[in-house]
C-alpha cells in the first residue's frame, strides 16, 4: 500500500517517527511529506524515507489570511498526491481531509484534542476525514461515528519504552557532577486555537528560575524570541535529543500541552501553565487518573509557584513518578504497533474495531 504521511509541526514527526519505518518494514511505499516550520527539518535530516519538502505558509490574524494560507498549503500538497497517488494518507492537518475527499483517498486524523477545543480544526478537518483516531479521553462530538479510540496517547508512539532508551550520553553536557536540572518551555501560542490564551510570562519565568536556581541548573526551550537575560539559560541540544534531555530531568514546567504530556508518559514530573487547563481529556487523564502532571491556570500565578517550589524541594520524586508511569503503562496499548496493524490493514482494521471494540485489547 502507498501511505503518505503528512507532518506539520515536529511533534507530527514524532507520532509517526516508528511506526512509518516499521510499516515501510513491511512491504508498504512510505512518503512523508513535511511542513518546512520550526524544527522539523532538522529532526527530519537523518531520517531514510522518502520525504518531499512542502513550503511553510503562514496565515495572519484574519479569517480570509488563514484561508488563503490553507489554500496554498493546498495547492503545494496536490502536486505531491499526484506524483505519488497514495492509497492512504495520515496526519493531523485539513489539507490531507480535503484532498482525500476531493481525489477519493482515505484521509485518518491523527488526533488527541477535544473537538470544542479546536473548533476551526473539528470543523474543517474532522468534519471531512474518513476515520480518527484518538484516545479514549477525547471529547470529539459529534464526529463520533468516525472515530476509533484506543487506551493510551499519542506520546506513547514514540516514548513508550518499547521505542524509546533514555540515553544519557546523548545529552552528557547537559550534566555538572550529577547536579539535578529542571527544563522551562515557552510556547509560540499562535495557532487558530491559542486565540486569546496566554501562557509564562517574562516576570514569571524570572521567579521560577530565582527558585529553581538554588536545586539545580535551570534550561529553557522556547518557540518564541527569547528576551536576552533569558539566552544563558537556552538548552544546547539538537532536537531529535530533547526527549532524552526531558527524561533526565527533575521537573518540566511549560505552556505548552504536547511536552506537558511527553513529561508525563516519560515519567518526569510536568507542569502545564495555560488557558486550556481543566479543557483536554488526555492531559486531565494523566493529571487526575496517574498523577503524572499538573494544570494550573494563568489567574494562578502563585500557585505555579508554589507547586515548583514544592517539587523542587522533594526528594525520590522521580522514584515516585516512575511508579505512577508504569500504572499507567499497565493501562496503555503499544500505540505504535496498534497504528502499524491499523494502517497496514485499512479500512478492514476499521471495520473490525468498529464491530468488536475489545479487540484492541491484544495490543496492551
Amino acid at each position: 500500500m502507498r501511505i503518505l504521511f503528512y507532518i506539520g509541526h515536529p511533534a507530527h514527526y514524532h507520532n509517526i517517527s516508528h511506526v512509518a519505518p516499521m510499516l515501510e518494514k513491511e512491504g508498504h511505499q512510505i512518503l512523508l511529506a513535511a511542513r518546512n516550520k520550526d524544527v522539523v527539518l532538522d529532526l527530519l535530516e537523518n531520517v531514510r524515507l522518502k520525504k518531499v519538502i512542502v513550503a511553510h505558509t503562514e496565515g495572519g490574524e484574519g479569517k480570509i489570511s488563514k484561508a488563503w494560507a490553507i489554500f496554498k498549503r493546498e495547492f503545494a500538497m496536490l502536486k505531491v498526491i499526484l506524483s505519488f497517488r497514495p492509497q492512504l494518507m495520515a496526519g493531523t492537518d485539513i489539507v490531507i481531509t480535503h484532498l482525500g475527499k476531493l481525489f477519493g483517498i482515505p484521509s485518518v486524523i491523527i488526533n488527541e484534542d477535544d473537538a470544542p477545543e479546536v473548533p476551526l480544526f473539528a470543523k474543517l478537518g474532522m468534519k471531512y476525514a474518513t476515520c480518527m483516531l484518538s484516545p479514549l479521553s477525547c471529547n470529539v462530538h459529534p464526529y463520533e461515528n468516525k472515530n476509533i479510540t484506543y487506551p493510551g496517547y499519542q506520546e506513547l508512539a514514540y516514548l513508550h519504552p518499547n521505542y524509546f532508551k533514555p540515553d544519557r550520553e546523548k545529552i552528557k553536557q547537559l550534566f555538572n557532577n550529577c547536579e539535578r536540572y529542571f527544563i522551562i518551555r515557552f510556547a509560540k501560542l499562535t495557532a487558530h486555537h491559542d486565540a486569546g490564551k496566554t501562557g509564562i510570562t517574562k516576570q514569571l519565568a524570572h521567579e521560577m528560575i530565582n527558585i529553581l536556581s538554588p536545586q539545580g541548573k535551570v534550561y529553557i526551550t522556547s518557540e518564541r524570541e527569547l528576551e536576552p537575560e533569558f539566552e544563558q539559560y537556552r538548552i544546547k541540544i539538537h532536537p531529535c535529543d530533547m526527549h532524552h534531555a526531558m527524561y533526565f530531568a527533575d521537573l518540566y514546567i511549560g505552556d505548552s500541552q504536547t511536552m506537558a504530556a511527553e513529561a508525563a508518559v516519560l515519567g518526569t514530573p510536568s507542569i502545564r501553565f495555560n488557558d486550556f487547563v481543566g479543557r483536554l481529556g488526555y492531559l486531565e487523564e494523566l493529571e487526575h487518573k496517574y498523577g503524572l502532571t499538573f494544570g494550573i491556570k494563568t489567574n494562578e500565578p502563585e500557585k505555579l509557584l508554589g507547586k515548583v517550589k514544592e517539587l523542587s524541594l522533594l526528594t525520590g520524586l522521580k522514584n515516585e513518578w516512575q511508579k505512577r508511569k508504569q500504572f499507567m503503562l499497565e493501562n496503555s496499548v503499544d500505540v505504535a504497533r496498534l497504528w502499524v496493524w491499523f494502517f497496514a490493514n485499512y479500512p478492514q482494521s476499521a471495520n473490525d474495531l468498529k464491530s468488536n471494540p475489545e479487540k484492541i485489547q491484544q495490543f496492551i
